[in-house]
């Protein structure tokens, strides 16, 4: 049985995501997550604490993600963590854990005075779903 590896993560891009395609027809997006998260601490004061996350999309999400995906989007992607390691020159060994994105939601994009644009009533959220989860194997092909 499989332990659960699940994440849902809803924030807005950093920056611009990074789209690649390292070898022929392997697609691959990157981008940077900003999550917030605002509560209250012991002395009822407002905290705003802010996280970022790496994200990777492989195949036809990430061709969707180039075309949709703008710093500043509001998303919400569902996936998983994947964790890799690595010794350096020097035999130090490092490590990195990152998000696989399995689902991506768009939100809608807003105008530049901070009003949402008005979308088609079938279009109110663009959905990018992965056709088969990616394999370990598939996603270090890089």
């Amino acid at each position: 049985m499989n332990n659960l590896n699940s994440i849902i993560l809803e924030g807005n891009l950093a920056r611009d995501p990074a789209f690649m395609e390292p070898t022929p027809g392997f697609k691959k997006c990157i981008f940077p997550l900003g999550v917030n998260r605002f509560y209250k601490n012991r002395k009822n004061e407002p905290v705003d604490e802010v996280s970022f996350f790496d994200v990777e999309a492989y195949g036809r999400i990430a061709e969707y993600c180039n075309e949709k995906a703008k710093k500043g989007r509001g998303v919400r992607v569902v996936g998983r963590l994947k964790q890799d390691t690595w010794k350096d020159d020097s035999g130090k060994t490092s490590s990195r854990v990152y998000v696989i994105a399995e689902h991506i939601e768009y939100k809608p994009e807003k105008k530049a005075g901070g009003e949402t644009a008005p979308a088609p009533k079938e279009e109110a959220v663009a959905v990018a779903v992965a056709e088969t989860p990616v394999t370990s194997e598939e996603a270090t092909v890089f």
